[in-house]
């Protein structure tokens, strides 16, 4: 009985149905705009895990190792984001959880009170919000150094102490990140800003994908995309709908994104094309390495 009683308890929970959305029914109560809407909270649980490459130049050989972190990450990322929706869901019901921020956290409290298990779920959540704290202000440093490198950037940027580490890219983002924080307060706002930001540079990465296998199909890499030009397209217009939903849910963030945009869409266009690097490192490395090769076959 006691099993029963949760489960109406559950059904109880659910949301109302809005009977005007299209598609709307008990499973859907948002219709298929829910579905749309809710495009930039999912994408939260994956955010993030396109800085694994960016590990590219500290790694003894990423041609084999970065495509098995990538695919561990996104494996262990989906099996927690599975994790959360069931088991939030199934036991407190979508209501419930609807406007919490830690909506493990609540669905482990039945009756509002801590317990044993919401504390641990908890403190292992701070934990991982720290760590990933880390782990973008670690990737956002090596895109400030490479960016800096090839003169995208401020040159200062890519400047390193004696062990190698470029101290100003990891310094300026984490300060940019704790000020903005600070001064608005409004972590929410902050989170769709960066989502929004985030599928502008999925689109973009997707995008060029397609158009390089279209002009180079006989390029060599190290790594080829399962699905191809397929799978890169579909990345595309998965984007580019996470794109024009947070324009649904936040106008306001969707708009400060695309001011940081334009601002560096203006520096770039006056000042930094003017000054950009004609054979980054990597690219001279790469022609190293072919050097090598073919002098070693003859």
């Amino acid at each position: 009985m006691r099993g029963r009683d949760g489960v109406l308890h559950g059904l109880a929970q659910r949301h109302p149905v809005d009977r005007d959305a299209f598609g709307a029914g008990s499973w859907l109560p948002f219709g298929v705009l829910g579905i749309w809407a809710a495009f930039p909270f999912g994408m939260w649980f994956f955010l993030g895990v396109e800085g694994v490459p960016l590990a590219a130049e500290e790694t003894r050989d990423p041609a084999r190792t970065l495509p098995r972190a990538m695919a561990w990450s996104l494996g262990i990322l989906l099996l927690l984001a599975l994790v959360t929706f069931v088991t939030a869901t199934g036991a407190r019901g979508a209501a419930a959880i609807a406007d919490v921020g830690d909506p493990l956290v609540r669905a482990l409290q039945p009756h509002g009170e801590p317990t044993t298990a919401s504390r641990i779920v908890n403190y292992a959540g701070l934990a991982g919000l720290v760590a990933s704290f880390f782990s973008l202000i670690y990737a956002g440093s090596r895109q400030l150094f490479a960016l800096s490198r090839a003169g995208y950037l401020p040159r200062v940027l890519s400047l390193t102490n004696r062990r190698k580490v470029p101290y100003l890219g990891l310094v300026v983002p984490g300060a940019l990140g704790f000020t903005l924080a600070a001064a608005t307060g409004d972590g929410a706002r902050m989170l769709n800003v960066a989502v929004f930001g985030a599928t502008i540079s999925y689109a973009l990465m997707a995008l060029s994908h397609v158009v390089l296998r279209w002009r180079e199909p006989r390029l060599r890499s190290p790594y080829r995309t399962p699905g191809g030009a397929v799978t890169s397209s579909l990345a595309l217009a998965l984007a580019c709908s996470a794109l024009v939903a947070t324009f649904v849910i936040d106008p306001k963030a969707a708009l400060i994104a695309l001011g940081v945009y334009g601002v560096a869409l203006v520096y770039f266009a006056c000042y930094s094309r003017h000054r950009l690097v004609a054979s980054a490192p990597e690219e001279e490395f790469a022609a190293l390495a072919e050097t090598e090769a073919a002098l070693a076959r003859d």
